[in-house]
């Protein structure tokens, strides 16, 4: 039987920020990038997940995408987190505020 897998991506801005499934990491104070971004890697390889490939989106953002293969008869975990939609908020005047982008 063939392997099946179980996917993780992680949204990472220049090792500034990390965000992994909706949850925010920052370096601590006076950690360096470089020892951020490994401190994160280290992490997730400890909990099984193994880099397999990397999407970048703009300069200095880029999509990293984890794998790890799946206990024999288990499932991936399909729970995702969908962000709610929020109401606009009203404009002073009564006018419905909104027209921005969506962000990330």
């Amino acid at each position: 039987m063939s392997t099946k897998w179980d996917y993780k991506v992680v949204f990472v801005e220049g090792w500034e920020r990390v965000s992994i499934e909706g949850q925010e990491t920052r370096p601590e104070e006076g950690e360096r990038n470089s020892a951020f971004g490994r401190r994160i890697l280290n992490q997730l390889g400890a909990e099984g997940w193994e880099l397999s490939g990397i999407q970048h989106a703009m300069p200095g953002r880029s999509y990293f995408v984890f794998k790890r293969p799946l206990a024999e008869g288990a499932e991936p975990d399909l729970s995702v987190v969908k962000r709610e939609r929020r109401a606009p908020e009203a404009a002073p005047d009564g006018a419905s505020a909104g027209g921005g982008a969506a962000s990330v």
